[in-house]
């Protein structure tokens, strides 16, 4: 590693450094300007010079940021808090208001898992908002080009009443949730890094395609009762669900690009928000738990805590270790070498499982970004793996 601002400390240097497209990542889907630069790209940095592949790392994961942004958006729209007492709502996009809480029943349905299910929603999505945000002006502060998939937003919303019709990111409308996340952190013996598989906790949802959000005041209607139908449950239940799977995601993805990084102030960015995502994942994890034993057509979500393996139908105390609802916080396991012993760890951040072109195969498995009108992806994913590509390519210490 080169002395501190060897490479920024001059401005032939940073001209060459622009010059040379270092930081260029698609330049059709970034930002059409720059940022005013911000006195950071001028100071000395006592973490070694800011190279390529920071930049790239950087790039992506403000770009995926934007697109958990707009997933979480959705479900705030329909399903966030709307009251928490003295403390207002202050969800914000680009300055405009986001209203939330747009469906009750969709709401009561979210909180028949926890209570607290409206708040933490609102308070996720403004979490992924303020992470786009940051890494973006910290590209720019840097001299570098922001990014904006906005152009990719094409995709319908929910038309349930109140919702804002404009396009979006990604489609919660018919999702295929691996929900394997669940039985990764039970297990006592493997680890994905070390090539191991794991069994779904929810197998119907890792097989079709599931709304975890309401398509239309129809899906939102009660019984004649009163009571929630199954059908508006299991949209709330897959909700639960899939809430772990995106941020089980950001847990690995932090760690993984992280031994990338070259920049210590890099390096320190990455290392606070990735526990942001862990602490948003460890909620979710514990929410899900409380899904109703419910079933809606094909769909079925099993009775966890029932000492049967919804995926085979075998018994004993290793199926309740994988699957009891309480057993939330990552149990020891093999890392790095099995002599070593067991260890709690986040699982994985071995790149081929927990890298960015990873976590981009991930959301496309997921059907994030399938527009409903083609059946197929959008455009964004070609972007998405281009930008992943490069930030999977970047190698601590590595200028070029």
């Amino acid at each position: 590693m080169k002395d501190a601002g060897s490479v920024f400390g001059r401005k032939s240097n940073r001209r060459k450094f622009l010059k040379n497209g270092m930081l260029a990542a698609g330049a059709a889907t970034m930002g059409a300007g720059l940022l005013p630069r911000l006195s950071a790209f001028d100071r000395e940095d006592d973490g070694g010079p800011i190279t390529k592949g920071d930049i790239a790392i950087l790039t992506f994961l403000s770009a995926l940021e934007q697109v958990e942004a707009d997933l979480w958006i959705q479900y705030a729209e329909l399903g966030g808090a709307t009251n928490q007492g003295l403390s207002p709502i202050d969800l914000e996009l680009n300055g405009q208001k986001i209203k939330t809480g747009l469906a009750p029943n969709y709401v009561t349905a979210l909180q028949v898992l926890d209570g607290d299910m409206p708040q933490y929603i609102v308070d996720n999505t403004d979490d992924e908002i303020s992470h786009h945000r940051f890494l973006n002006n910290y590209l720019a502060s840097k001299g570098a080009r922001t990014i904006d998939l906005s152009s990719f937003a094409i995709l319908p919303p929910s038309q349930a009443t109140g919702v804002p019709q404009t396009g979006r990111l990604t489609n919660l409308k018919q999702l295929t949730v691996d929900t394997s996340w669940w039985t990764r952190y039970r297990s006592d013996s493997k680890n994905p890094d070390f090539g191991d598989t794991f069994e779904n906790a929810v197998p119907d949802l890792a097989k079709g395609q599931h709304p975890a959000i309401p398509l239309n005041d129809n899906d939102l209607k009660l019984n004649p009762d009163g009571t929630i139908p199954n059908h508006l449950q299991a949209i709330a239940n897959t909700a639960g669900f899939h809430f772990g799977f995106i941020e089980q995601g950001g847990t690995s993805l932090y760690p993984t690009l992280a031994l990338k990084v070259t920049n210590l102030e890099v390096l320190r960015i990455l290392l606070s928000i990735g526990p942001s995502e862990t602490m948003h994942f460890q909620v979710w994890h514990d929410k899900a738990a409380n899904a109703p034993n419910i079933t809606d057509g094909a769909l079925t979500f099993p009775d966890l805590n029932s000492g049967t393996d919804p995926n085979n139908g075998s018994t004993g105390p290793a199926v309740a270790d994988e699957f009891q609802t309480n057993l939330i916080m990552p149990e020891p396991t093999v890392f790095l070498n099995p002599k070593l012993g067991p260890v709690s760890i986040i699982r994985p951040t071995a790149e081929p499982n927990g890298g960015a072109t990873a976590a981009v195969k991930s959301f496309v498995d997921d059907g994030l970004f399938i527009d409903p009108a083609t059946n197929r992806n959008t455009g964004i994913v070609a972007v998405l793996f281009r930008l992943a590509e490069e930030a999977d390519e970047a190698r601590r210490g590595r200028e070029d």
